[in-house]
């Protein structure tokens, strides 16, 4: 067993609690701008005043419909400024956030609705209204219910949030104070429910302990991000999920302004715009940036340099985290002549797409390949990767611009202790550690050890506390002949290719490793194009030989990385795609393994026929 802890380096009054953050910033700097929201000349100012007056009011109505301290209401939206509003007039009532995500079904809004006793629901716009309104209607649970929907988009028709300030005119300030100052530390400030890919999801209690004591002490622990002179950026990320959560109330608390943007698809349009001076990245973004590049410059005729670059770029990278590790004195001369070139004629090119003034950025949400890492971080555009789940309020460890080891997840954040069982579980204690799972005291019995928390991730802490994560539990295989095998590195490689969306490592119980393969359509036309091939529809590609060949050759890389009884022998392209409608990745774009495993175990079972 081994164990890693960082000193809290912040502490905070336990009766405050989250929304003294705001009132911070605003008796700092009044005119400073929190937020930035995006109109149809551009990209807007919220000041920390106007953005407390538009709180206070919002909430004043709240109160004034009967909200009382500790009452819940649900929040179903995609990422707006709007979202951020209602989530802090929320907390200023006195009530407790209920985040539903925009994509969720039916009967998964029915239960969170249910199991945690809401009664105002905030949708985004009449499509939610109605989704909304056909559960309260059509369920069971919730028939003698009675629910206010409330829509959150402003076109003039109520009920709607210009229409719920105006209500709470009679509200005095003192009312709203009393309501704002019940919570302290150790209440819930929001129920974040799990993504429930095996059964109902679970509501995961976050304290305002949580979001405030993570808040302060990252400021404290990442000041070269959040307090650098107009330190700025552009959440896209669900505001459902409590990653996206934790990093706004991180940026309330460091001042630094935050955008929002719906989703991955407007990403890039926006960051051209906003030009963000750090950002909150998923891996697939990492790929997908990376990928464009490398077509662009096959289209060009200018391949071989950027595989030059490229190379370069990642041998730099190496070179340094050698240093680092004090394995090596850093690039050598040749290499940084290399590199400087290229930094003067290509880097800046891939820099731009993340806006040009991105410092750093941080991923999170799932593994990023450490060759991507490198790579972006040999090209002026640092990597720090990150670890949490849901039950940690999001990172619990993180690596920093000074202390970073790529492939790790980095040290334990302050005031966080993280252990290594004998059996390679991690387990987390410390301030962002949740209070427990609503209402469910069997999960509770089973989520908690010695006072620590039991992630279901699999990890290794080295020498100076850098925590590896090398899989889930519940993810291993187990061969017929008794192999353990960890799916997701062979899943990486795979998907570094080009061609390739997502694999899922399949083979437990089974005599061999096999694995489904989904291809990637921008991918799939890139890369027939840059072999002078012609397109090719997807029903046809996942059946052509020489997309096959592309694949294996993936596999075979793949391959390398174990050892014969644990390599994959077989594989299947599927003619389908992963998303989160489909109900095959979360929100975040992690994948969910058992909702793959469930739906193609036709097409598995066809691999041991």
């Amino acid at each position: 067993m081994r164990e890693a802890s960082t000193e809290l380096l912040v502490e905070l009054d336990a009766a405050s609690n989250v929304t003294d953050l705001l009132l911070e910033q605003q008796a700092a700097n009044p005119a400073h701008a929190l937020y930035r929201r995006k109109g149809p000349n551009g990209w807007m100012d919220v000041t920390a005043q106007k953005f407390l007056q538009d709180v206070s009011a919002l909430a004043k109505g709240l109160i004034a419909g009967g909200l009382e301290p500790g009452d819940t209401v649900a929040v179903m939206s995609a990422t707006s400024y709007e979202w951020t509003l209602v989530d802090f007039a929320i907390w200023f009532a006195g009530g407790v956030t209920v985040p539903i995500y925009e994509t969720s079904s039916p009967s998964q809004v029915e239960w969170i609705l249910h199991d945690a006793g809401v009664r105002r629901v905030f949708a985004e716009d009449r499509a939610k209204v109605r989704l909304v309104s056909d559960v309260l209607a059509g369920s069971a649970l919730l028939r003698d219910r009675l629910v206010n929907v409330v829509r959150m988009d402003f076109d003039g028709e109520a009920p709607d949030l210009a229409s719920l300030a105006a209500a709470g005119t009679g509200v005095t300030d003192g009312e709203l104070e009393r309501h704002r100052s019940r919570a302290g530390l150790d209440d819930v400030a929001s129920l974040v429910y799990t993504s429930g890919t095996t059964g109902n999801p679970k509501g995961c209690e976050i304290t305002h302990g949580n979001f405030a004591l993570v808040a302060k002490n990252i400021v404290a622990f990442l000041p070269e991000l959040l307090l650098q002179d107009q330190a700025r950026t552009l959440m896209f990320l669900p505001l459902a999920h409590v990653l996206a959560r934790a990093v706004q109330v991180v940026c309330l608390t460091a001042g630094a302004t935050l955008g929002h943007t719906p989703g991955a698809a407007q990403l890039l349009e926006d960051l051209a715009t906003f030009r963000p001076t750090f950002l909150l990245v998923v891996p697939r973004i990492f790929e997908k940036v990376r990928a464009t590049a490398a077509h662009k410059a096959t289209v060009a005729g200018k391949a071989r340099l950027f595989n030059t670059a490229s190379a370069t770029a990642i041998e730099y990278s190496q070179e340094e985290d050698r240093r680092s590790r004090g394995e090596g004195s850093g690039p050598g001369l040749l290499c940084r002549i290399r590199h400087g070139i290229f930094d003067r004629l290509l880097y800046p090119r891939l820099r731009q797409a993340f806006g040009g003034h991105v410092g750093y950025t941080v991923s999170g949400a799932s593994a990023l390949a450490p060759e991507d890492a490198h790579f972006f971080r040999g090209a002026g555009i640092p990597v720090l990767e990150g670890y949490g789940l849901t039950e940690t309020t999001a990172p619990c460890t993180a690596n920093t611009p000074s202390l970073t080891r790529v492939g790790s997840v980095g040290i334990p954040i302050p005031g966080t202790t993280v252990r290594v069982a004998d059996d390679g579980e991690i387990l987390v204690k410390g301030i962002g550690v949740f209070r427990g799972y609503h209402a469910n005291q069997t999960a509770n019995a089973e989520a908690f050890v010695d006072g620590f928390f039991r992630t279901g991730d699999l990890g290794e802490l080295d020498p100076q506390g850098f925590l590896t994560i090398t899989g889930r539990k519940k993810d291993l295989l187990v061969t017929a002949g008794g192999k353990n095998i960890a799916p997701g590195p062979l899943e990486e490689r795979i998907r570094a290719h080009q061609l390739v969306a997502h694999a899922v490592v399949v083979g437990d119980g089974k005599p061999f490793v096999s694995a489904l393969v989904t291809l990637d359509p921008e991918g799939l036309d890139n890369w027939r194009s840059e072999q002078g091939l012609p397109a090719l529809a997807m029903r046809d590609a996942v059946k052509d030989a020489q997309v096959a060949a592309a694949i294996q050759e993936a596999v075979d890389q793949a391959n390398q990385l174990v050892s014969k009884a644990e390599s994959i022998r077989k594989f299947t392209v599927l003619d389908a795609q992963f998303t989160v409608e489909s109900g095959h990745l979360t929100p975040s774009l992690k994948l969910k393994r058992s909702a793959v495993v469930h739906d193609y175990e036709t097409e598995i079972a066809k691999l041991y026929a």
